[in-house]
């Protein structure tokens, strides 16, 4: 038989997950829009299999400095916000320029993609 969450009593375990998303390269560029992305984390987060459904189990928080602070109460994936972001930055038509990239466990930043010059190769 699995561990499940559950104590002795049959309640469920307090479990909190923290998540900070880092956009603050793209939103000093006045590229990427940290509120417009905060409301669209509001708008899109499924809490039991419905959206709109946060309730005081998962909170998110301007930082500022383009941090946003993601903080659920029950069982979160990370990868959940990653596809989340993802489909934020291609909303806005910024996946060409973007990518979303695990730092360290729980902090996700978004970066440029690396664009090295093809000027060099141009002059053979």
């Amino acid at each position: 038989m699995a561990p499940s969450t559950k104590s002795a009593k049959g309640k469920q375990a307090k479990v909190t997950h923290k998540f900070i998303i880092n956009a603050s390269q793209p939103a000093s560029d006045k590229i990427f829009d940290v509120s417009a992305f905060e409301k669209f984390l509001q708008d899109k987060i499924k809490v039991d299999g419905r959206v709109g459904n946060l309730g005081d189990i998962v909170q998110i928080k301007n930082l500022g400095d383009g941090k946003i602070e993601v903080t659920a109460h029950t069982q979160f994936s990370g990868r959940y916000l990653k596809y989340l972001t993802k489909k934020f930055l291609k909303k806005q038509q910024l996946r060409d320029w973007l990518r979303v990239v695990s730092t360290s466990k729980g902090v996700y930043e978004l970066r440029f993609f690396n664009v090295v010059n093809d000027a060099d190769e141009e002059d053979d």
